[in-house]
């Protein structure tokens, strides 16, 4: 069934898919909606986060409403008041061509009196928080006892919450023969035991496997020294420019901290937690929604109302407490249709919990490196040239350009370019010229190098890195690239790695065996007219052994001077008796 109108919608909704643009139903709506139509049932649905889950149960409930009647005949509990406020937006989308339904939210944090007057005026279906609807079912302000639908959305996340005797007394005041359809991204024990105690004989949909990932979403982790986690956060938002993220803290506190520490030190940055009033906490949405806020700084509760198909990278800053809520935090990107990035940034006392997370996800993660200063200065630089030439000239400039000439005078085109893209240019030399490598060396358990960890076979043996003319502007993903190399020079996937897609540019890692047939292949190469330049990056900090091996045996050459020295002193000191603790004195 690739098409709304073979799922058995009528046209009401037919109507309003169309204005909406949908055009071929998500997995989850294919394998739902059907069921829900034809059967009076109880459903347990299983599917990632962005997969399309509330026209799945939006749809079904809107046909089987009767909009003539003032009564309420169907409940939808969501976890935050975002989500809350984002299903009844959504609702009224696809019922717009329904007359006379009238949907309703209710919610913590708005007036208690403004929505009971909303649902006396007659509201036939009510999206409501868990912690409010309980609160006016003891008031006597709502009246659930006749309803024909009850809905539980992201309920494991409700579940995470602390909700769980709440919707157990919401549920125990709705009538038996009721229909309850269960949507959830993960089957925690609390999950089954709501599905056991309300639900009688329920259907059973699965998108994508148990607690499984989405394979839209490539999943990296980054091993750091736990007082360097905040600069490994920085270098990798520089080390992507034009990044659209949602970093993860497990506290409210740390979250505050954290987005302090980015506004001062010059980024688009935004904290959303609890501790925010409301009014605050729809402010930072909002920009974040109109891309002012680059890096929104989130507790996971806070980011649960965040509905945004453009994050082009989730950030954990912090691991979650329940190993379990990364499916949702990783499902915050990688939506509808569109690729993204989940990073982990961790120490080494927490790398056994990325095998975990993979055998919940059912999906491998990349060990990657925290880039070095000279890498993200080449990055810049790229990423500054690209914009300079992107750049719509402003034609207000032409009253200026004789005297721009007369000051430029003397300078050749050459001398020009250096000194235009210098100006930017320069404050990231100043600062990553001289930076540590923040990357530990030691993996847990004793000694030993990041390549001993899973996954990091693309950083082992001799590999290169290359430069590729070609971004995101340019249709292209860390997926569709990837592809397109595989294809173009006809080796396999796991040839070609590391692959970072820019806005306008990309780099990728293969075996330095294939650096000839990569340059031969993309010698004059042409797609869709345009040349497609490649070429081994210049920075030599990227990648190969060589690099590794020089820098090693320099540590070693400092490591006996160091020795040999300290040797020195020792034999000095006991020679020279008093004198020895009077240089420990005076040196400390």
């Amino acid at each position: 069934m690739n098409s709304f109108k073979a799922l058995g919608l009528n046209e009401a909704l037919l109507q309003a898919v169309s204005d909406l643009g949908f055009e071929t139903p998500s997995e989850v709506q294919q394998k739902t909606i059907p069921i829900l139509l034809e059967d009076e049932t109880d459903l347990v649905a299983l599917a990632q986060t962005g997969t399309g889950k509330t026209a799945a149960f939006g749809f079904p409930l809107i046909q089987k409403i009767h909009s003539e009647s003032r009564t309420t005949q169907g409940i939808i509990l969501s976890p935050t008041r975002e989500l809350c406020l984002q299903i009844t937006n959504e609702m009224h989308l696809y019922s717009k061509y329904v007359k006379g339904l009238n949907i309703v939210a209710i919610y913590g944090g708005a007036s208690i009196t403004e929505q009971a007057r909303q649902i006396k005026k007659g509201a036939q279906i009510i999206v409501a928080t868990p912690g409010r609807m309980k609160d006016m079912i003891g008031r006597g302000m709502i009246d659930i006892s006749k309803i024909d639908y009850c809905i539980l959305d992201e309920a494991d996340e409700m579940l995470n919450m602390g909700f769980y005797e709440d919707i157990k007394d919401i549920l125990s005041t709705t009538p038996e023969e009721k229909s309850t359809w269960l949507f959830s991204a993960t089957m925690p024990k609390e999950v089954a035991s709501i599905a056991k105690k309300f639900m009688f004989n329920p259907k059973e949909v699965t998108v994508g496997g148990r607690n499984t990932g989405v394979d839209t979403v490539q999943h990296e982790y980054y091993v750091v020294s736990g007082r360097d986690r905040y600069e490994a956060l920085k270098r990798l938002a520089d080390a992507n420019p034009g990044i659209f993220s949602v970093v993860f803290c497990r506290t409210k506190r740390d979250t505050q901290r954290v987005a302090e520490k980015l506004i001062e030190d010059g980024y688009n940055a935004g904290a959303l937690h609890g501790d925010l009033s409301q009014n605050q906490r729809d402010l930072v949405m909002n920009a974040f929604r109109k891309n002012q806020i680059q890096m929104l700084v989130a507790t996971d509760v806070a980011a649960r109302g965040i509905d945004v198909d453009d994050i082009s990278h989730v950030i954990n800053y912090q691991l979650p407490d329940e190993i379990e809520t990364y499916t949702h935090r990783s499902g915050r990107t990688g939506r509808a249709g569109k690729s993204g990035i989940s990073m982990v940034i961790i120490t080494r006392s927490e790398l056994r919990k990325i095998k975990t997370i993979e055998n919940i996800i059912k999906q491998k993660f990349e060990a990657k490196k925290i880039p070095s200063g000279m890498e993200i200065c080449e990055i810049q630089l790229y990423h500054l040239a690209s914009k300079i030439r992107n750049t719509k000239i402003n034609e207000a400039v032409d009253n200026y350009l004789p005297a721009i000439h007369d000051v430029l005078e003397g300078i050749d085109r050459e001398e020009l370019i250096k000194k235009i893209v210098s100006v930017e240019f320069t404050r990231f030399y100043s600062y990553y010229s001289k930076v540590k490598d923040l990357n530990t060396s030691e993996s847990p358990g004793g000694k030993g190098s990041l390549n001993d960890m899973p996954g990091a076979e693309a950083q082992t043996g001799d590999s290169v890195r290359y430069f590729i003319n070609v971004g995101e502007k340019d249709g292209y993903d860390w997926m569709s690239l990837k592809d397109f190399l595989k294809e173009t020079l006809g080796v396999g996937k796991e040839d070609v790695n590391r692959v970072d897609v820019k806005d306008s540019f990309s780099f990728f890692n293969t075996d330095a065996s294939l650096t000839d047939l990569i340059l031969s292949t993309f010698r004059d190469f042409k797609v869709d007219g345009r040349y497609v330049n490649v070429e081994v990056s210049k920075n030599p900090e990227s990648g190969g052994r060589k690099g590794r091996d020089k820098g090693r045996r320099k540590k070693k050459e400092r490591r006996r001077e160091d020795t040999g020295r300290r040797s020195k002193a020792k034999k000095s000191g006991r020679r020279s008796g008093k004198k020895k603790n009077k240089f420990r004195d005076g040196f400390y």
